[in-house]
């Protein structure tokens, strides 16, 4: 059974080149390379051709693209997958804190990405985890994942275009004043750490807007529950832009925050919301505060 991931068009234009219908089909270049030379096959009407074939109405095209070989570093491993949902295309996840979303040197196990794959190898699928959105090891919430470099890359496209939307909540320092108040202000490397990111003039251009959805006391400290659109996805951004407003995130110790009530960064991806790539079809997504959060938040009830 050819389990390569296989797309398949009807001819629309006559005399159109296979490489031009191929191109407003969004198969990118590097894509027919791979095609061409890892095993991947072009046909029409179930015969093998060029890019230089000349399309008729009509004609049905099946392009099947190469088997995915896992990334350098990952490693196929079995565990729990805590799915919203599941297609042939795509995967969504809830991720828990305290795990990495891809391997690193300090976690080389146990990542969101090691664990996929061994789901994909469960199901034979010839692929690798490709990251759509990615969240810090110590955020949870909604996590996107592509199950084929196609996938991906039609993904990309439409984070470039704006076409993905995260909202965020997370529980900062100090009573934010404004109900409603964007952040727009570039975020670069800090000179002194590989780690490390700020606000910065040659930085890249960054966009959170922040909505204000309670504030409240915790042991006689003030605290703000908020929610946070991003409009980019630089490293940090959400954490980096509330520091830089004076209210860094509960828990995170790299940008000012205290541990004394988490042990983690207070920040969970409650909402995702996306075009299907394939069907076009919007998607949407929620998930719930975590446990921590929430335990965070009715303490100072107590």
């Amino acid at each position: 059974m050819d389990t390569r991931f296989t797309l398949r068009f009807i001819a629309e234009k006559e005399g159109q080149l296979f490489r031009e219908a191929l191109h407003e089909w969004r198969i990118s270049k590097r894509a027919l390379t791979a095609i061409k030379f890892e095993g991947g096959l072009l046909t029409v009407n179930g015969v093998e051709r060029n890019v230089r074939h000349p399309l008729h109405i009509g004609d049905c095209v099946e392009v099947k693209f190469p088997p995915e070989e896992k990334s350098e570093g990952l490693t196929v491993e079995y565990g729990d997958l805590d799915i919203v949902y599941e297609d042939e295309v795509i995967l969504v996840l809830n991720k828990p804190a305290y795990q990495s979303t891809i391997p690193s040197r300090e976690h080389p196990t146990k990542s969101i990405a090691n664990v996929v794959c061994g789901h994909f190898q469960q199901q034979g699928l010839m692929s690798t985890a490709h990251i759509v959105t990615r969240l810090d090891r110590d955020t949870s919430g909604l996590l996107c994942i592509a199950k084929h470099a196609h996938i991906h890359h039609l993904t990309g496209l439409a984070q470039r275009n704006g076409e993905i939307s995260r909202q965020y909540e997370a529980i900062v320092h100090g009573h934010v004043t404004q109900d409603v108040q964007p952040i727009i202000a570039p975020i670069g490397r800090k000179d002194t750490s590989i780690i490390e990111r700020e606000v910065r003039e040659d930085g890249q251009f960054a966009h959170t807007d922040v909505t204000v959805l309670q504030r409240f006391d915790l042991q006689n400290e003030p605290m703000t529950h908020v929610r946070l659109k991003l409009h980019t996805g630089r490293t940090h951004q959400i954490r980096v832009h509330m520091a830089y407003l004076g209210h860094p995130l509960v828990g995170d110790e790299l940008y000012g925050g205290s541990r004394k009530y988490i042990n983690r960064q207070a920040l969970h991806c409650v909402a995702l919301r996306m075009l299907h790539p394939m069907t076009g079809k919007s998607l949407q997504f929620t998930s719930s505060l975590s446990e921590d959060m929430q335990r965070l938040m009715n303490d100072s009830l107590a």
